[in-house]
Parts: C-alpha cells; structure tokens; sequence
C-alpha cells in the first residue's frame, strides 16, 4: 500500500477510536461516578426524557408604572445636584397603559429651571411634560421609550431566566420569546417542579425604602380592613404583589401622597398559607433597588447560628445607600423584595461600604439555609425587570420519551438491517464496504453529538434517519458510476477512480443544497426544528467525508487484495 494510504487510514482509525471512546458512557449509561475517562454523554430534549414546560407572560402595563416611578427618583436626586428642592407627587394610573408621575417643585423660582435641567438630561424621546400646575409637573413615557422597554424586557427576562436556570443545574435548556410578550422554558429532566418554578418566577425584585412611623398602626389596619370590605382579600395561589397593588389603588385617597402599604407575610410553615400580615407605611418610590446590586451570598450570623443573605452594592449603588442612611437617621428603612417586607431596621448612624443585610425570620436551620440559598441564586443572576405569569404549564412525563426512544430504536434497528441486507445483496463484496461506512457514519454522527454538548430531540432522532438515507444515496451514486466505467471495458483501477472521481461532484453539490436548506432551519427555526438541522448538518459533514473518502480507503484496500481478479460489484 501506498504510503499516503496509511497516513489517510492512521487518521480514520484516531477518529475512531476517538469517536468510540464518545458515545461509550451514552451507551452504556455510565453514571458520574464511573471511572471512564469521557464523562459526557449525549443529552435528551424534553421529548424524550421528561420535564417542564412553560409560557409565560409579561403585563407591560405594569413595566410602564414601575418605569415612570423609577424616572421620578432620577429627577429627584439630579435636581438635588442642582439645588432644587422638588418632593414626589401622586402616581396617575387612571390609563393603565400610560401612568403618570407628578413631581412637585419646592419653590416657585425654580419651577423653569427644573423643568430645562429634566429636559436637558431626559429629551423627548425618554419621558414627555403631560401636564403643568404650578409647583406640579406631571410626566409620562416617550412612545420610543415603551416599545424600547418592551423589547428590553423580553431580552433580559430570557437572559436572567438562563442564568438562574444556570445555576440551578439544567442541561441544555430551552428559552425563546414567542410574539411581543410571552415566553417559552423548556427544563428537560427537571425533577424538582415546585422548586424550579419559584426560581423562574420570583422576580427577585429588591428595594429599599424608608417607613413612615407617624401613621399609627390602628389606622392602617383601618385601611386594609376598608379594602376588605370592598372584596380586596388575598386569596391563596394569588401573586401577593396583586393583592397588594389593588389595595393601594383602592385606598390611594386615603394615603399621604408619596406613600403606600407594604407588609411583611407570616406563612404557616406546615399548611403554607398566609397566617398574618403586618402593614408598613413606605415611600412608594424606592431609594435603592437590586440594580445597584454587585454580589448576593449566604453568611452565616455567628451569635444566633442563623443564615442571612449578604449583599454588596456597586459603587453607585453604594453612594446612594450611604446618602440615603445619612439623612434618614433615626427612621426605618424597609427592605422589600417581591413586594414583601422581609426586615424594617431602624437607621442608627450613615453606613458606609455599600453593604446591607436580609435576615429571614424564624425557621429551622436547613430550611432558612434553603431559603437563603434560592434568594441568593436569584439577586446575583439578577431580578427580573418584569413580573412574568405562569400562562400555561405542562410537565411532560418520561415515558413518553421512553416510549419514543424504545419506538425509534426499533424502527431504526428493523430500517437499517433492510438497508444493509439490501446493499449487501445487490453490491455484493462493495456492499461491505458500504455498510461499514454506514456504520461509522452513524458512530461519527453521535460522537458529534457529544462532543458539541447538543441536546438529541425526536426531530434530531429523524435527522439521523435522513442521514443514513442520504449516505446510502451517495455510495450508490458511486457505485453505479464506476459499473458504468466496468461496462466500458476500463481495468479495476481506473473504473474505481473514474467512479469515485466522476461522483464526487455529484455528491457534493446534492449535500451542498441539503446543508443550506439545514442553516435556514438552524438560523430561523426554533426548538425542535434546530434539533433536526443540527443532526442534519453533522450528518451531511460525516456522509461526504465517509461515503467518499473514507469508501475510496476500503476500495484500495480491496483492490490491492484482489489485484487481477474481478471486482465484485
């Protein structure tokens, strides 16, 4: 044999071996622990191992109420650089999809000039001047703002909704925006349901905001019993957050201006459910919030032997906190998260450094640990910019998945010994050769798999199919032409390498189509449909590079066996 013909067999038999080596813990399901070199194995879509599927909505309206708030704070600490005094006003939500804020301007003479430094810092195209009262501007959202917003919630929903799942421990997740305002997540083999949709849907929200202790707890409770009266009640499976927004639009008139309730939620452990809330009376527009956030972690309180949640502000983040403490000393700063106060400390002195602290009540020590875990995962892969509803959820069961690999297993099994036996009877001694290239096609195909860390669907599973049926198309392109080349009267040689060379094109330009036909689906496709273009695109990779080069390998070899006797094809 010639020398190039052992260099070009050395390195099919290295990626073999390779190849090999890939798909043994897939085949034999090693687990983890097992002492195998290749720890990867190839990972099943949601078809076909189980798991949990979502849809989830976004209520935009609520986006712009919680935007224009946000602006109102803006205004007022870049008036306070330019010594204007201005106090946050009343929130209008009579039109749900246009809110607006009012901000109220100490003094007269600097009414013009707040107005010229807010437009100067936030043109038109960020928030517009919907009404002026003297002392009284009143603001709402630019139309390019929402649809900005809109957009950016939906992308960094997605976004923090994958590193959450990232660190919950997920392989190969599926997350995709479906229209203007839906999301879809697919968890294949998530066993823990409960658990994951907490994480996906907490919004993990932070604020920070000073208690108003001159209203009396009585009166408060007066509030909440009003609101009950009118049929506001939280009722259990209900978001608490709802709860609490209708009672304050209900009770907004009863309110000081600036203000609303929060409160702090007392579950029954065993039954979870609500067993108490406590009112607080807090500004309604947040001082600091988790954006300002720089790392969450869990830390252990050495005196109590209790775990709390660490937070470290970004410098920002950390200048504001440190302004905030200094002027409100003596007074409560209520940390909320999800709209629940989780403590009110009261300010003793200006703290410094940027760092705070959450605690989590009373419990048992594994379950506030748990607790404080999950609320640490979710602020450092950071708070959702939207509340997302559960629109729909279905939990797929794995034996439908099992069902369908037994299924697939069997028809391909039962397809490919026809084909082979086919081949085999009809090319004779070249079958051989054709059915051995089939095989570490395929072997190529699932090495592939691996090695990309892709997730095997049921349409990745059909893929493979197609595969073999284009490999199977190849050699036969191959094999005709060089009987056509034998019917001419042309020697064993120069027929295999007027047939391989004549064929060559053919077979390029037939998979060449096929793989762009395979990019459109993986660029524009979504879910399944890029399962399949992935499987086909390797398929194509692995059935160009097996049906002819690897074929023309095992032809020389079989030549040079039978060197002066007929080939039998």
């Amino acid at each position: 044999m010639k020398r190039s013909w052992w260099y070009r067999f050395t390195f099919l038999l290295v990626v073999s071996v390779i190849s090999i080596m890939a798909v043994i813990p897939t085949v034999f399901n090693f687990d983890d622990e097992a002492k195998f070199p290749v720890k990867s194995k190839i990972s099943l879509g949601l078809d076909l191992q189980g798991g949990l599927y979502m849809i989830l909505g976004i209520d935009f309206n609520k986006v712009y109420r919680d935007e224009i708030k946000g602006y109102a704070r803006k205004f007022e600490y870049l008036l306070k650089e330019e010594e204007i005094k201005i106090s946050v006003g009343a929130l209008d939500d009579s039109r749900v999809e246009d809110p607006k804020q009012s901000i109220i301007v100490t003094n007269d003479a600097d009414v013009l000039k707040a107005k010229e430094t807010i437009k100067k810092y936030f043109p038109a195209s960020y928030v517009r001047l919907t009404k002026e009262d003297g002392r009284t501007l009143q603001y709402g959202l630019a139309a390019v703002q929402k649809t900005t917003l809109e957009e950016q919630s939906v992308t960094k929903s997605i976004e923090v909704i994958r590193n959450r799942i990232d660190e919950f421990g997920v392989t190969e997740p599926e997350i995709l925006s479906q229209g203007k305002d839906r999301i879809i997540v697919q968890l294949p083999g998530v066993k823990d349901i409960k658990r994951a949709k907490e994480l996906i849907g907490k919004t993990a929200k932070l604020e920070f905001r000073i208690v108003n202790d001159e209203t009396p707890l009585s009166v408060m409770n007066e509030w909440v019993t009003k609101g009950e009266d009118a049929g506001i009640v939280y009722k259990k499976g209900e978001r608490f957050s709802i709860y609490v927004e209708k009672l304050n639009r209900h009770i907004a008139k009863d309110l000081p201006e600036g203000y609303e309730l929060a409160f702090e939620k007392k579950m029954n452990k065993f039954k979870n459910e609500l067993e108490s809330k406590i009112p607080y009376l807090v500004e309604a527009n947040a001082r600091l919030t988790g954006d300002s956030l720089e790392d969450a972690r869990v830390s252990i309180d050495q005196r109590k032997n209790e775990p709390y949640v660490s937070l470290d502000f970004k410098s920002s983040g950390a200048k504001v906190f440190e302004e905030t403490t200094g002027s409100s000393i003596g007074k409560r700063m209520a940390i909320i998260l999800d709209g629940n106060v989780y403590s009110a400390p009261v300010i003793q002195a200006r703290i410094g450094g940027g760092r705070a602290q959450i605690t989590l009540g009373s419990a048992g020590y594994n379950a506030l640990l748990k607790e404080a875990r999950d609320l640490a995962l979710v602020l450092r892969a950071g708070a959702l910019p939207v509340q997302l509803d559960f629109l729909e959820q279905r939990t797929v069961g794995p034996s439908l998945g099992e069902d369908s690999i037994k299924y697939a297993r069997f028809a391909g099994l039962v397809g490919c010994a026809l084909v082979f036996l086919f081949i085999i009877y009809y090319y004779r001694a070249s079958g051989m050769i054709a059915v051995v290239c089939l095989g570490l096609n395929i072997l190529f195909v699932l090495a592939c798999l691996v090695g990309f860390e892709a997730t095997l669907t049921l349409p990745g599973i059909a893929g493979i199919a197609l595969t073999i049926g284009m490999a199977v198309d190849a050699s036969i392109i191959i094999y005709e032409r060089i009987r056509e080349e034998k019917r001419k009267g042309v020697g064993n040689y120069k027929a295999v390498d007027n047939g391989f060379g004549h064929a060559f094109w053919t077979i390029i330009d037939a998979n060449i189509t096929t793989a762009l036909a395979g990019f459109c689906l993986l660029n524009f496709g979504t879910g399944p449909i890029k399962g399949f273009a992935v499987t086909l695109l390797i398929g194509i990779v692995a059935t160009v590079y097996t049906s002819y080069f690897v074929g023309k390998l095992f032809f020389e070899f079989y030549m040079n066996k039978v060197e002066g006797q007929d080939l039998s094809i």
